[in-house]
């Protein structure tokens, strides 16, 4: 029951427990219980919103900055890790494999931001050997949303 609660949660933050519980086919009591008892375990984490910034005309820069560091002992990435994501500019960071070692997307208003972020604040940590910093250019689908319905195909159907 908890995975098919987590994924309709995933999918829909807003489903209130009655919801669930009728699309599940659980007591709605039961659903409640798990949904508590997966917030106090930290299965859930949180719940968010997606917004379409350029819909409401909020100017609204997203990077994806790949930082490569040279790991501490005994601490790896974890201490480099806590220090990055403590930054309020930052939206999330994840240790990944390849070239360099972390993702970092941060969001903010203007490219002015984005690079008063990466040289005054991320470049500077002790252990911070390089950064690639890569702008959003356009968003088609985050966190599972579209964010613009696919065309339609205008093309004329020939008929032989």
């Amino acid at each position: 029951m908890r995975n098919e609660i987590l994924k309709l949660l995933e999918t829909d933050s807003r489903l209130t427990v009655k919801d669930i519980a009728a699309m599940i086919g659980a007591d709605e009591a039961a659903v409640e219980a798990d949904i508590k008892a997966m917030e106090d375990e930290s299965i859930i984490c949180g719940y968010h919103t997606m917004i379409d910034w350029d819909k409401v005309g909020e100017e609204m820069v997203t990077a994806m900055i790949e930082v490569k560091v040279t790991p501490q002992r005994e601490a790896g990435f974890d201490q480099i890790a806590d220090r990055v994501r403590n930054f309020d500019e930052v939206h999330s960071v994840y240790l990944i494999a390849g070239a360099y070692d972390f993702m970092v997307v941060i969001q903010g208003k203007t490219l002015r931001e984005i690079s008063h972020f990466v040289s005054e604040k991320l470049a500077i940590i002790e252990d911070v050997i390089a950064t690639s910093t890569n702008f959003v250019l356009k968003k088609y689908k985050d966190h599972g949303v579209i964010f613009q319905t696919p065309s339609q195909d205008e093309r004329l159907v020939i008929a032989p």
